[in-house]
């Protein structure tokens, strides 16, 4: 029994396994199946995509050839077009040089019409240019502006010059002969430094200077305006300039001009002053004036004292009674206090009173002296720190431009003369001051021997 059971239990098993792998083989049909029909549509899909990709490229090959057949009709245009242009050049060119064949007929005809006017029209032509030179630059062009244009066209034309023009030439030309002697005041327009213009009298003496108001004016061709100088000369000058504006009647006026048409207040305006000129030495020379203007001031101050100082000595010396406020007061002072001891206590008490006053007396004054002797140094310093520069501007930029080479021989000539300058009043200072402490050294020592003398005497008595 038990034997039957476990053979239909095996039984009931194979049927389940058996069971089991129906259903399996199903399921993997089944997926299968699946897998088929998405791969058939992704080569539908790829076919389709082929398909497109075909039909864009045919397009756009239709596209390409289109435009190829529309850029061949515009280049073969575009020659076309080339070709009609240089025909027309040729065409032209033959025009120009007909055209340039004839007028050198004219001009043929022409010179034989002129025949000798000709060579009097170049000589009017040539004398407009060089009056017109003469004019632009002229200040008598301020009082009769427009002359400029005239000579212009007369010196510019191609054509024989018409009767006015030849008379306007001498008109001209007699006119600036006329007022180059004359005296003129007239009104003009000046021009200001910051742009504007204003109306002033203008006094012009011939063609050499022009002022206003007593202030020198300088005239520019390219404004066509008179400009007031930016520096303006030394005061004698334009007092005379002053007074020239403001004479009156047939009375004689000195007064100052140009020779050389403006050029002189040109250079007058481009000349440094002081300060200018101490710039120049740089360094050095700010040093040179610092220790010029310390000993100057210490020499003064010494020189006046010491001389107060011999004043108040010298009438010590006529008094009897002593005195703490000068030198000699208080070397009686000091003999007083040991008048009861020796002739050699007393002699060297008094040495000893006159050597506390001697560095009173000459203090400051090798100072003076010392600065005296190195100011001359300071100033060849500066000679060779300024050829030192002139040669390194040689170097870098060549001879050619002399401006270069202004700046460091202003230097060392600048430095220079203010070494000179210091050290000259320095040793006049420190002679003067020490001439005065010698001198009150020399009437303490005098002094201070006959003190000792009539001790030694009042001693023996």
């Amino acid at each position: 029994m038990n034997m039957f059971k476990l053979a239909g239990l095996s039984l009931v098993a194979g049927i389940t396994a058996a069971g089991m792998d129906f259903s399996t083989g199903g399921v993997a049909a089944a997926n299968a199946q699946d897998a088929a029909i998405t791969l058939d549509q992704v080569l539908q899909a790829v076919r389709n995509e082929r398909n497109s990709v075909s039909a864009e490229n045919q397009q756009r090959e239709a596209q390409f050839l289109a435009q190829r057949n529309q850029q061949q009709a515009a280049l073969t245009r575009v020659r076309n077009q080339v070709a009609a242009a240089e025909a027309e050049s040729t065409r032209l060119e033959g025009v120009m040089e007909a055209n340039q064949t004839r007028i050198d007929e004219l001009d043929a005809e022409l010179a034989d019409a002129q025949g000798e006017f000709q060579e009097l029209f170049g000589a009017a032509r040539s004398a407009a240019a060089d009056l017109r030179a003469q004019v632009t630059s002229s200040v008598i062009s301020t009082q009769f502006p427009g002359r400029d244009e005239i000579l212009r066209d007369l010196a510019q034309t191609e054509k024989l010059p018409s009767e006015d023009q030849l008379r306007s030439l001498w008109e001209i030309m007699i006119q600036q002969i006329a007022e180059q002697g004359k005296t003129a005041t007239f009104n003009a327009s000046v021009a200001l430094a910051n742009g504007q213009s204003v109306d002033e009298t203008i006094t012009r003496i011939g063609p050499f200077v022009v002022f206003a108001d007593g202030k020198y004016l300088t005239y520019k061709p390219d404004l066509g305006k008179l400009q007031f100088l930016p520096k303006q000369p030394a005061k004698d000058i334009t007092d005379a300039a002053r007074r020239v504006q403001n004479a009156s009647g047939d009375n004689f006026v000195r007064g100052a001009i140009d020779p050389a048409l403006g050029k002189l207040l040109d250079l007058q305006v481009d000349t440094p002053g002081p300060v200018e000129r101490i710039n120049q030495g740089r360094f050095i020379g700010k040093v040179i004036i610092a220790a010029a203007a310390f000993g100057m001031l210490l020499g003064v101050y010494k020189w006046v004292t010491l001389t107060m100082t011999a004043g108040a000595v010298r009438s010590q010396v006529r008094r009897k009674k002593p005195s703490k406020a000068n030198p000699l007061g208080r070397v009686m002072l000091a003999y007083q206090n040991t008048q009861s001891n020796d002739v050699e206590t007393v002699a060297l008490k008094l040495d000893d009173a006159i050597l506390k006053e001697v560095p009173k007396l000459e203090g400051g004054l090798n100072l003076i002296k010392v600065l005296a002797a190195v100011s001359p140094l300071l100033g060849l310093l500066g000679t060779v720190i300024g050829m030192i520069n002139t040669f390194q501007a040689i170097t870098l930029f060549g001879t050619g431009d002399p401006q270069i080479m202004a700046s460091g021989i202003s230097e060392a000539l600048v430095t220079t003369v203010l070494g000179l300058i210091a050290a000259i009043p320095l040793l006049l200072l420190h002679a003067f001051a020490a001439g005065a402490s010698r001198r009150v050294s020399q009437i303490l020592e005098e002094q201070s021997a006959g003190i000792i003398a009539e001790h030694a005497e009042g001693g023996r008595a």
